[in-house]
């Protein structure tokens, strides 16, 4: 089993002004790992993942990618990221579906230059890897929400990236998308070996295909297995101390 750390992030703090938002994390993701960062509205998810995508810098403490220091890193091409939000955008915006794609391999800067057959190859195979390959040419904007969001991964997949990070995938998705949409995540990390993270408030998502659950309030109450999480109390203090709120499916 590959027991690699991508990810180590080590006694962070984050603070907007003076407001804390993170507070002495400590986190290690594995390759391999299907980990959900769990924890409520205003909980620090976001600027935890900005923290370890180097797009927050934090107040104090120590990030790691790959075993480098993140200002030294330079192999962004390893990292498939999702923002919050991706799909929100002008619905008039003139591009394809393939055309959307191809942008990721702008965005992480390919090491050598593409020749057009190839750049085609890698955006249709990331495209068939999400099941969107038939809408190849399709207005983005005429997609449905779902969709688009299976578009935005195969984006940050065309760079064939060994860690796929999402920050709150399936907001304002319905149910029944969401369900596909964690199921072809689940397929990925056990049939291609990708290690995913993602965010989300909604705790009944990590039950049916995460391995690893970490339980974030401003400080980390829970790191490890969902087995664990499944039988751990943080998880209320991490919520609110709301009762009832797993509903398991094993």
């Amino acid at each position: 089993m590959d027991e690699r750390i991508l990810i180590r992030i080590r006694k962070v703090e984050f603070r907007y002004w003076r407001d804390p938002v993170l507070v002495d994390v400590d986190l290690e993701i594995h390759a391999g790992d299907f980990l959900a960062v769990i924890g409520p509205n205003g909980s620090g998810k976001t600027s935890l993942i900005k923290v370890m995508l180097g797009l927050l810098q934090p107040t104090r403490g120590d990030v790691s990618l790959f075993g480098t220091p993140i200002r030294d890193f330079r192999g962004w091409e390893k990292i498939g990221y999702v923002p919050q939000k991706a799909t929100h955008f002008d619905p008039y915006f003139p591009a394809s579906v393939q055309e959307v794609v191809a942008m990721g391999l702008v965005a992480v800067g390919h090491r050598r230059r593409l020749r057009s057959g190839e750049r085609e190859s890698l955006v249709l195979g990331a495209l068939e890897s999400v099941g969107m390959d038939s809408m190849k040419a399709r207005p983005i904007g005429e997609l449905s929400g779902g969709q688009q969001q299976r578009v935005f991964i195969a984006r940050a997949l065309v760079s064939s990236p060994e860690i796929l990070i999402l920050d709150e995938p399936t907001a304002g998705v319905d149910a029944e998308a969401q369900n596909r949409f964690y199921g072809m995540l689940d397929r990925m990390n056990r049939e291609s070996g990708l290690t995913v993270v993602f965010s989300t408030h909604n705790v009944g998502v990590v039950n049916r295909h995460v391995n690893k659950v970490a339980c974030i309030n401003q400080r980390l109450y829970f790191h490890g297995s969902h087995e664990e999480f499944c039988e751990t109390d943080h998880l209320l203090e991490a919520v609110g101390g709301k009762a009832h709120i797993i509903h398991h499916e094993h």
